[in-house]
C-alpha cells in the first residue's frame, strides 16, 4: 500500500472486494490523496480479515504522513450528501483514537462488502491513525450511507491534516498516539 497525503486524488485500488475499492476511490477522490492497494486474503471465509487488514495498514499509513502534526489545522468536520442519505463526520487528529459509528443498515451486504465491516474498518483505521472520530450517517439506501460516510471522511481527513499554521496544535506542545 502507497498512501500520499497531499495527492491529487488518483488511485489504484484492488482488494479483491469491489465495493470496498469503490467506496476507497471516492475516500481518495474526495480527499485528494493517492492511494495504492494491492491487497489478497482469505476471502473464502468472508471479507472480516481482508477489510481489518486493509483498515490496520492504511491508519498506520495516514500516521505516518501526520509525522508530528506539525502545521495541521487538526480539527475538521463536514456533512456530505448523497441522494436520501447524508454522512457527518467530525475528526480529531489528536494521536489519541476513539471512534463514534453511529449508522445503521437494512442489509447484511452491499455488493460483496458486508455492511458490518463498514464499522470495523474505520475502528481499525482510527486505532492506528490515532485518531477521535465520530462517524453518523441517515438515509435509506445504504450503498449510498456507505459510500458518503467514504466520501466525508476523506474531506474532513484532507481538511483537518491541511497545513495552516507553524506550531503544533495541542497547549501540550505535542501531539503523540498512545
Amino acid at each position: 500500500m502507497t498512501f500520499v497525503i497531499d495527492g491529487t486524488g488518483a488511485s489504484e485500488i484492488d482488494t479483491g472486494v469491489a465495493f470496498l475499492d469503490h467506496v476507497l476511490s471516492s475516500f481518495t477522490r474526495h480527499g485528494l490523496f493517492d492511494l495504492t492497494i494491492s491487497a489478497t486474503g482469505d476471502l473464502e471465509l468472508g471479507d472480516h480479515h481482508l477489510v481489518e487488514d486493509i483498515g490496520i495498514v492504511l491508519g498506520q499509513a495516514i500516521s505516518e504522513s501526520l509525522g508530528d502534526h506539525a502545521g495541521i489545522a487538526r480539527f475538521a468536520d463536514i456533512r456530505v450528501p448523497m441522494d436520501e442519505a447524508i454522512a457527518s463526520v467530525v475528526l480529531d487528529l489528536s494521536g489519541r483514537s476513539y471512534l463514534v459509528f453511529d449508522a445503521d443498515f437494512s442489509s447484511d451486504v452491499v455488493g460483496d462488502l458486508t455492511t458490518q465491516m463498514v464499522s470495523h474498518l474505520f475502528h481499525s483505521l482510527v486505532s492506528n491513525a490515532g485518531i477521535n472520530a465520530h462517524i453518523s450517517a441517515q438515509g435509506e439506501n445504504d450503498h449510498h450511507l456507505i459510500e458518503a460516510i467514504f466520501k466525508a471522511f476523506g474531506i474532513a481527513l484532507a481538511r483537518a491534516a491541511a497545513i495552516e499554521r507553524s506550531d503544533i496544535p495541542s497547549t501540550k506542545g505535542v501531539l503523540t498516539q498512545n
